[in-house]
Formats: structure tokens, sequence, C-alpha cells
């Protein structure tokens, strides 16, 4: 058995190197037949690495794909200004797409752009894509066998969600005044406050109440608490964790009808 300090290290270092997520299956991997550890052992380092974060400006948080060393919020804004490349910026028009599918899911272009009041660029649909925030999880069994959007495992790895049940409900967003409509993902300028933090779920409910208030609110309520059908477990995480991606500039607009 591994000398448990030695073991805090050998996964703090294997976490630090991956540049993504780790599961604990995956970290086990990591030891030999002659290094015999366990799930326990290593759920055990777990706890003990994340205690030692308090405190730090890092943090060992467990989303979707494993567990992975982040920036905290509170410093997020101030180490932003190592990256050279200009932060991305999306449209209050991309959010909501994105906010419904995550709510509404499974969820066809048509519904989206029905509950919206709006036609939804194709920009925005290949940008989520693209992003592999959202991918086909099917097709309606209507005609023109329409596709239905979910979101993936690197959505959740993103907005630092370990599964959609994890998404704030509807109506704890409603008292949460401080957004900011264009998602400024970089550090405060000056006479800002604060940045807002981009993976923040709370945007996502934010958006979801704007684009939905045409229609009853329990009825989102209602479907923000089924099953989604979205998410599957075998999707890879493709956004790098927030510790050391740079943000591309991806600006994006909706060419409303």
């Amino acid at each position: 058995m591994i000398e448990f300090e030695l073991l805090k290290r050998i996964i703090e270092a294997a976490l630090l190197a991956a540049g993504n997520p780790l599961s604990p299956a995956q970290i086990l991997a990591l030891f030999g037949e002659n290094e015999a550890t366990s799930h326990d052992e290593i759920s055990r380092a777990i706890e003990s690495l994340q205690a030692d974060c308090e405190g730090r400006g890092i943090e060992l948080v467990e989303v979707a794909s494993g567990f992975r060393y982040q920036v905290r919020n509170d410093v997020h804004a101030w180490v932003a200004r190592i990256w050279t490349e200009r932060p991305s910026r999306y449209s209050r028009a991309l959010l909501e797409t994105l906010a419904l599918v995550a709510y509404r899911q499974p969820i066809t272009r048509g519904e989206i752009e029905q509950i919206r009041g709006v036609a939804v660029s194709t920009h925005i649909v290949k940008t989520l894509e693209e992003r592999e925030w959202i991918r086909v999880v099917g097709h309606r069994d209507a005609p023109g066998k329409p596709a239905l959007f979910g979101t993936t495992r690197g959505f959740l790895d993103y907005f630092n969600l370990r599964s959609l049940d994890e998404l704030p409900s509807l109506g704890e967003i409603r008292d949460f005044d401080d957004m900011d409509p264009q998602l400024s993902l970089g550090p405060p300028g000056n006479g800002e406050a604060e940045a807002v933090v981009a993976n923040d779920p709370r945007l996502l409910a934010d958006a979801a109440q704007e684009a939905s208030a045409s229609i009853p609110s329990d009825t989102i309520e209602d479907d923000a608490q089924e099953d989604p059908r979205g998410v599957d477990a075998g999707d890879s995480a493709s956004q790098p964790p927030p510790l050391s991606a740079s943000m591309v500039d991806a600006d994006t607009s909706e060419q409303d009808a």
C-alpha cells in the first residue's frame, strides 16, 4: 500500500498535469499491481487535498468528468489578465438558446424558436455545437424528423456541474439582479468593481426565465424537474478547466426573423 502522503502528492501532480478532469477510476489506473491502493484511499486523499485548498486561490472540485483544480471565482478576474487573447463574448440570444436546451431537453430548434418568438440563427447552433455544449441526441417523430438537442458532459464541466440535477431552479434566480447581458469573461476594466463569472449556472436560469417569459413559469419549472435525456455518460469533456484555459474570441449575433 502506498503511503498516504505520497498518494496525495501523486494525485495532486496528476490532476495538475492532466489538463482535463480525472475520474477516480482514471486515477486508480495510474497505479500498478505492486502499488496496491483502493477507491476508498483515493477518495480519502481527494478529500484531504480539497481541505488543503481552504483559504487558497485554487480549489479542487468535482465536475461531470471527474476532479480538477481550478482558480477560485473570487480571484479569477485577476488571474485572467495573464491570458493575452481576447475573452469570449456571447450574445444574450446564444445564452437563451443554450439555457432552453439545458432546461427543456430534448428540444428541437423549432420549439426553441416558438418559445423565444424569434428565429434561431444557424450560427448560434453551430457555435454551441463547436464548443461541444450541445449535441443532437435524437430526432422527433414528426414530419421532417427534426433534430432533438441536448447538453453534453463538456457543458456540465464548463459550468462546474456534476449532473443536470445541480442546475439552479428557476425560482432561485428571481432575486439575482447582477447579470451582465454581454457575459464578459475577462477581468474587470477601469471603474468596474468585479467581472461576471461566465461559467456561473445562475446565468442559465436567468436566461431560461427571460426566454420563457411568454409561457407560464410553472411549465418551465415542471420541465426542469424532469430527468433530462440529453447527457450521455460516454461524452468526453472538451472545455479545458479554468485554471489553464485561455478564452478565444467567439462573438455571436442573432439574425432575428
